[in-house]
């Protein structure tokens, strides 16, 4: 059933992803690119944007520090008055593996001020102006909004003291939002991949089941939109698993994952 007016033809469509400096983010917006997206990636680091923009002929780079909430919301003017803003997606991260008996406050913030809060700071900023766009006469929508989540914020898991709070923290957010947005003609998804080869995720030191790489996940994605889904999760032989464990009273939950973190 779709949750959300469905978005296959991204030609001309005007799509700000924020943390597009290397993988998901990077390959969601390539392939949009290659669909005919006016895409506009924003990360820290001027210069993986300045290589985008070199090999995505078109394409812009707005350098954006999503832990500074004044930067995001003067890079969301300055679009906003270049015109209609279809699809904005948060992709920025931070991850590392933390367990409870080595906590390290500096980095639990750290993962709290770039997972979360940068998408708070982002929220603030492009909410209004998506809501004073006009009904777009094909989609039916003012514009849509995509959240990166991790199936990481299903249920507590082992090494994931820092990272999993805050993606937990954003399926809830994209719940309420979906909520609250859905009759106002905006669009609101959530993405929850499984393992991805990213930056982040070869930290790892375990065989990561279902292991995709970037290119992948961007297919999942777009494929997902097509479909006007809420949730888009992905790789769905891993996710189908780990949606299972939502379903597990404590009991059983807390001796099957501590059977897994002894493994």
């Amino acid at each position: 059933m779709a949750l959300n007016p469905r978005m296959a033809d991204w030609c001309g469509r005007a799509v700000w992803l924020v943390g597009a400096s290397s993988g998901i983010g990077r390959a969601t917006a390539s392939a949009l690119h290659a669909q005919g997206a006016r895409v506009v990636v924003s990360a820290r680091s001027a210069a993986a944007l300045n290589a985008f923009v070199a090999e995505h002929p078109g394409a812009t780079a707005m350098e954006l520090d999503v832990t500074d909430a004044a930067a995001v919301k003067e890079a969301a003017r300055k679009l906003a008055a270049r015109g209609a803003l279809d699809c904005v997606v948060y992709c920025a991260g931070h991850y590392r593996a933390m367990d409870a008996t080595a906590m390290d406050l500096g980095e639990l913030l750290r993962h709290n001020q770039i997972n979360y809060l940068g998408a708070l700071y982002l929220l603030d900023a492009v909410v209004p102006a998506l809501l004073a766009q006009p009904l777009d006469p094909c989609s039916g929508q003012r514009g849509h909004i995509s959240l990166m989540g991790s199936v990481a914020g299903y249920r507590g898991l082992p090494n994931s003291l820092a990272y999993g709070p805050t993606k937990a923290a954003l399926i809830n957010l994209c719940e309420t939002l979906y909520l609250d947005l859905h009759a106002q003609g905006v669009g609101v998804s959530l993405i929850s991949p499984g393992f991805v080869d990213t930056p982040l995720t070869r930290q790892n030191r375990f065989k990561m089941p279902a292991l995709i790489s970037p290119e992948q996940a961007a297919r999942e994605i777009i494929k997902g939109w097509a479909r006007g889904e809420f949730e888009i999760h992905f790789p769905r032989r891993f996710t189908r698993w780990m949606k299972a464990l939502q379903l597990l009273p404590y009991p059983a939950f807390f001796a099957a994952t501590l059977r897994l973190k002894k493994a």
